[in-house]
């Protein structure tokens, strides 16, 4: 009776939430002081100096490995420039006047722009600046090299086109190739061929104006379901259609013409005749191309990824069919799967690639278990294989016992790597593999847990094959490995060579103990010299050269080669202010005896000994295996920057940052002791830290975001060892995401309880700590609707709780402006100040 009861709370509590976002975006002016319209708040000035500094670059090394480029880019947009209108249409926020996208995949930011770009020769570090685009409206995104490293395209989004641009990898030169409008509506929509002379694109098809809704034209809404049982994910229900006029406002900006152009010459070639083409993937051959359109009926309760599909292959050098397109074969006509089941595949052919070293293979992969984890089955995929010129029926390669998780191509003909994944144990295997004797060949690599940190082999280093496909780098039968190197103390990247016959590896380079140094790729053509970018806390990002030496007798796990380094870049610490910040990672135990860590940051001139005001950031991670949910990740020798939370540092706070917040237990119901496993993991953190002296016990606040913000509301209604909190992008409620969240499984109606209890709403009456909501006005994750947050600061308020509720108008899951982040700063700064750092002693 009790489950019966909760579950009519949690039904009732989401019909009462289901009001318009409109309806409910603002509380009503009294309960909240708000400043002057249209006027945003700032920290003081010591933390918009840092705020307002550029960011270092990243390094993007050329497929030819002779030119380094260091791409800079913009930190914060104006709040002009998020706000800049769009549309909703079926999981894909669209600008109207530019056919670009106005968010990241999955809806969680805006994509930034380019700064700079510079260009570096590896053998001599003579560095030539790009000169972007001057116009005031432009937007240039990340550069593409071509695989012969001549040259590299980037898109650049105006306010009427996102335009395509090409530069000079020798002189930096770049020039804009005219009548050129690019699509981004699906993605993908720039390719190399593999002549690296030519783009295949997506264009902007030119037509009459969009279709126009005159009020109270649309009609209603509707959908229906028949009987089917289906739980898909709730994280697919984003930014969906909702009438005819949102399906005919996706036929207009998702139509697109496909079209080579002449990097050269600038020549456009139209292909084919336009249509709704998602994704496209080109042959070795030059000729041959795997062309995924979306077709109708539309589901109103998913995204595009869903629709049906028409996959069919084209042959770019024959003649157009009676439909206008060169098909040359149907591949497969996909129904809509709007009833996937959570962490599941559709059916049908999907993962489409083509192998790089024949002109035209084509490999894909099939679910035998009707694409269901919770469905035994000894055999979940089958990979299948076809041939030009593509008259005979396709031809089973091999099958996977556990979920396919990948096909990774070497440069060697009868050398792969296959993986697959089991979902429900969290676990990985990667075999070798010929493709051409696949029955025979397999042989296994790794098998593992996916949660394994310190065993991680790393990920096989590839190289650019001049048709543009990325293959592994093969030497004889040995490959190369980079990872992160995760240790008990902390992350120290690494570079292996790998024997496939004997499955021995060599370590050639570890970064020390004192600096982060990350493998980049090899400075030329030979193997004997690496590119790495090196940073410390106390110095800049910037580029080396590394030079193997002779070999030398090295303890276990580092490096069996002697080496030296020269600086390549001389980048400058923008902000050396910040230097002054301290870091250590610190290693603890939960009262269970899980082993934890955290990273400790002390503000400039900190004394030890002396305790501070603090705040604790974290975000919960799920694990199947206790001793997996220990292992240290991150490090504390990277370069201190300070976003978000982390500035409070210049304001006299100490952090415990990425605390680790497992939730231990079988996927299947690890969420039973959620709340439990919080608590136990704050108390050791703030313990510990109290324990060495830095932290004072009363003066302690939390902060995270997403599930960090849960996190962050339940451990203020459910511990008394915070302060204050402020939570960020939250939700809070979890009956409005019955078909499970994060790694719970189970639907709301299978564990009632087990929501009740994880959703903070249903404890707002004992939350009287005081709590800062913070959320983006359009935040496109349905876990976390902008509702979520207006519903618990209206909980807390009308059961006499202590909250601020601060909307960041236009921002997405992740704040983007640059006046909303430091409207975010000014209001934890002022919260902290008033309810951690100046609140009298506990009573």
């Amino acid at each position: 009776m009790q489950g019966q009861h909760l579950l009519r709370t949690l039904v009732s509590a989401a019909l009462a939430a289901g009001l318009s976002t409109a309806a409910v975006a603002a509380p009503a002016a009294a309960t909240m002081p708000t400043p002057a319209a249209s006027i945003y708040n700032q920290p003081p000035k010591e933390i918009l100096d840092v705020m307002r500094a550029a960011a270092p670059p990243s390094p993007s090394l050329s497929p030819t490995r002779d030119k380094l480029m260091l791409v800079t880019m913009q930190d914060y947009p104006s709040i002009a420039k998020v706000a800049t209108p769009f549309l909703r249409l079926a999981g894909v926020r669209i600008e109207p006047g530019n056919h670009s996208q106005h968010d990241t995949p999955g809806g969680y930011g805006i994509p930034p722009c380019v700064s700079a770009i510079d260009l570096v020769q590896v053998d001599s570090g003579k560095s030539i600046a790009v000169k972007l685009p001057a116009a005031a409206d432009a937007c240039p995104r990340r550069p593409v090299w071509s695989a012969d490293g001549q040259r590299f395209v980037f898109e650049n989004v105006t306010t009427d086109a996102v335009e395509l641009w090409v530069g000079d990898a020798k002189s930096g030169a770049i020039r804009r190739l005219p009548g050129v409008r690019l699509n981004q509506m699906f993605g993908d929509q720039l390719h190399w061929m593999p002549d690296q002379k030519t783009l295949l694109v997506k264009q902007v098809v030119a037509r009459k104006a969009p279709p126009v809704e005159a009020p109270g034209s649309e009609g209603p809404g509707i959908q229906e379901s028949l009987g089917q049982k289906g739980q898909s994910s709730t994280y697919e229900n984003r930014d969906t259609l909702r009438n005819r006029h949102d399906e005919e406002l996706f036929n207009y900006y998702g139509t697109s013409q496909l079209a080579l152009v002449d990097v050269a010459t600038g020549k456009i070639t139209p292909v084919g005749k336009p249509g709704l083409y998602e994704d496209l993937s080109i042959a070795p051959d030059g000729r041959h191309v795997v062309v995924t359109e979306i077709r109708p009926p539309y589901s109103y309760v998913t995204t595009f990824d869903r629709f049906p599909k028409q996959v069919d292959l084209w042959d770019l050098a024959q003649r157009p069919g009676k439909d206008g397109n060169p098909v040359v074969r149907e591949i497969a006509a996909l129904p809509l799967a709007d009833r996937v089941p959570n962490r599941g595949v559709p059916t049908g052919p999907r993962n489409f690639t083509w192998r790089p070293t024949d002109a035209a293979t084509l490999v894909w992969v099939e679910a035998v278990d009707g694409g269901d984890p919770n469905v035994k089955a000894s055999e979940r995929d089958k990979l299948m294989l076809l041939k030009a010129p593509f008259n005979a029926a396709p031809v089973e390669l091999t099958r996977t016992e556990q979920r396919f998780g990948g096909l990774s191509w070497s440069e060697q003909p009868g050398v792969a790597l296959l993986t697959d994944y089991d979902v429900n144990r969290k676990w990985v295997r990667t075999w070798q593999i010929n493709v051409d004797d696949a029955a025979n060949s397999r042989r296994l690599i790794w098998d593992q847990s996916s949660d394994e940190k310190y065993a991680n082999p790393g990920q096989p280093v590839h190289r650019r094959l001049p048709n543009g496909f990325s293959v592994i780098r093969l030497q004889g039968d040995t490959m190369y490995l980079s990872g992160a190197g995760s240790s008990p103390d902390g992350d120290r990247p690494f570079l292996d060579k790998f024997d496939l016959k004997t499955q021995q590896k060599e370590r050639l380079f570890r970064s020390s103990k004192t600096s982060y140094e990350q493998f980049i790729g090899f400075a030329g053509p030979g193997e004997g010299r690496l590119l790495t970018w090196s940073q410390s806390p106390e110095d800049t990002p910037n580029a080396f050269v590394r030079t193997l030496g002779a070999s030398t007798t090295a303890e276990a796990g580092e490096p069996t080669y002697a080496s030296s380094s020269v600086a390549l870049t001389h980048l400058v610490d923008p902000v050396p202010q910040v230097r002054e910040i301290k870091k250590r990672l610190v290693k603890y135990k939960r009262a269970d005896g899980i082993d934890l860590s955290f990273t400790l940051y002390t503000p400039p001139g900190y004394k030890e000994g002396t305790p501070l005001p603090t705040i604790l950031n974290a975000y919960p991670m799920d694990f199947a295996d206790a001793s997996k949910a220990g292992q240290t990740t991150g490090s504390q020798a990277t370069f201190t920057r300070l976003r978000q939370y982390r500035l409070l540092l210049l304001s006299g706070y100490a952090i415990i940052d990425s605390a680790a917040f497992p939730i231990v237990g079988d996927p299947r119901k690890a969420y039973d002791t959620y709340t439990e496993q919080l608590v136990a993991n704050a108390k050791a953190a703030v313990d510990e830290a109290v324990r060495l002296g830095v932290t004072d016990p009363n003066r302690v606040g939390v902060t995270g975001h997403s599930h960090g913000a849960l996190m962050t509301a339940n451990l203020l209604a459910h511990s008394d060892l915070f302060r204050a909190g402020a939570a960020t992008s939250g939700s809070y409620n979890k009956s409005l995401t019955p078909f499970g969240f994060q790694n719970e499984r189970r639907s709301v109606w299978e564990a009632p309880d087990v929501y009740t209890k994880a959703s903070t709403f249903f404890y707002a009456d004992k939350l009287k700590t005081p709590l800062l909501i913070v959320h983006g006005g359009d935040d496109a994750n349905p876990g976390t609707t902008p509702l979520q947050s207006v519903k618990l600061f209206e909980a807390i308020r009308g059961n006499g709780g202590v909250t601020r509720l601060v909307m960041l108008p236009h921002e997405p899951h992740w704040y983007a402006a640059r006046e909303s982040n430091e409207q975010l700063i000014y209001e934890m700064l002022r919260w902290f100040d008033k309810y951690v750092k100046d609140a009298p002693p506990k009573q």
